[in-house]
């Protein structure tokens, strides 16, 4: 097993070493595009002193040197497979030159022989197809997982192990993360930096790299359909209007109204848009409601359900169960700024209930 303090990975003064270690793993044919998203995302990621918090690192399944990508150039990659016994978390970003991989869902022995340095209990995360690698090497096998829309059924036919839903952006199954394709490892990212530090940091990372701090729907809302008539209406203004008034009743119709339109074509529309139906989104925006209030404010269990609309702490403790697998409490006591570990302090017999 690699020393974490070997010359090769020494890191600067300023640089602590007990941040979080990212390691990508970056196969021939990558996506430039996917392999530069951890860096991106857990790269801005910054305490409150501007220190930090995560290192990554981008290693292959050979000695340095360049790895082909799909575009027409190649990337020249420092660090071996060494660097993955190094990792707290490891990335697997989707590759088009995956061959036995992709068509027999078998590992070669190169790539064989580089998972092999990962260390038991290291997080591991893939992207769009990334996830191949993590089914053939087994580490999917009962789990729930997805992949891009497009390769799902394919993917299910090969790893019939894994439980795949097609229909989600990521799936957060604990210790083993996938997500759907390519700028769904954004989401993914951002969703690993809010699940260590808290929505204010993952809020900081999407305001510089200017993207959304979450996106609404699943896969369902990026799978071709005809494209409907420019002066069609959408769900917009309903949507900016559920949104600013979370702390009341708000009934389907009431919605429905804002876009002049009966109930039967909002919801469809709004499923087309969304990828949800109403009441879900409406239960997601309450949830990241509670989850902003119980993290920033130091407003008691009951007042943060009134103003995420859920009325009482009873319900609210049972959608945040639902939605996150911990009660109020427990994701307050993780997540507020007085948390400076990082680690989440969770009820592992919620987190298996809601599982």
């Amino acid at each position: 097993m690699a020393d974490r303090q070997t010359p090769l990975y020494e890191t600067s003064p300023e640089q602590a070493p007990t941040r979080h270690r990212v390691v990508v793993l970056a196969l021939d044919g990558l996506l430039p595009f996917e392999l530069g998203i951890p860096q991106r995302i857990f790269g801005k990621a910054r305490d409150a002193d501007g220190r930090h918090l995560y290192e990554i690192l981008t290693c292959s399944i050979r000695p340095p040197g360049p790895v082909e990508t799909d575009a027409d150039f190649a990337v020249l990659v420092g660090k071996g497979p060494e660097a993955l016994a190094t990792a707290d978390t490891v990335v697997i970003p989707a590759s088009y030159e995956l061959g036995p991989v992709h068509d027999e869902g078998v590992l070669t022995p190169e790539l064989a022989a580089a998972l092999a340095h990962i260390r038991p209990g290291t997080r591991l995360v893939s992207i769009c197809t990334g996830g191949y690698v993590l089914a053939a090497a087994g580490y999917l096998d009962g789990r729930p997982a997805t992949t891009h829309w497009m390769h799902a059924e394919h993917f299910q036919e090969l790893f019939p192990k894994v439980r795949v839903d097609a229909d989600v952006l990521f799936v957060d199954d604990g210790d083993v993360l996938t997500s759907a394709g390519v700028a769904a490892g954004i989401d993914l990212c951002l969703h690993l930096v809010r699940r260590d530090h808290g929505t204010a940091v993952a809020n900081d990372v999407a305001r510089r790299t200017v993207v959304p701090p979450h996106r609404d729907g699943g896969q369902a809302q990026y799978i071709q359909r005809p494209v409907p008539e420019a002066q069609a209406a959408t769900t917009t203004a309903a949507r900016a209007w559920a949104i600013g008034r979370l702390d009341e009743p708000i009934q389907l119709r009431d919605m429905a109204e804002q876009e002049s339109m009966s109930v039967r074509t909002f919801t469809r529309r709004f499923r087309e848009e969304v990828g949800v139906s109403p009441g879900q989104w409406l239960t997601q925006q309450r949830v990241e409601r509670a989850r902003q209030l119980l993290e920033s404010s130091a407003l008691s269990v009951d007042q943060v359900a009134r103003e995420a609309g859920f009325g009482t702490a009873q319900s609210m403790r049972q959608h945040l169960q639902a939605a996150l697998g911990v009660t109020p409490t427990a994701y307050r006591r993780t997540f507020q700024s007085g948390n400076t570990s990082g680690i989440p302090v969770v009820d592992n017999d919620l987190l298996r209930k809601a599982g």
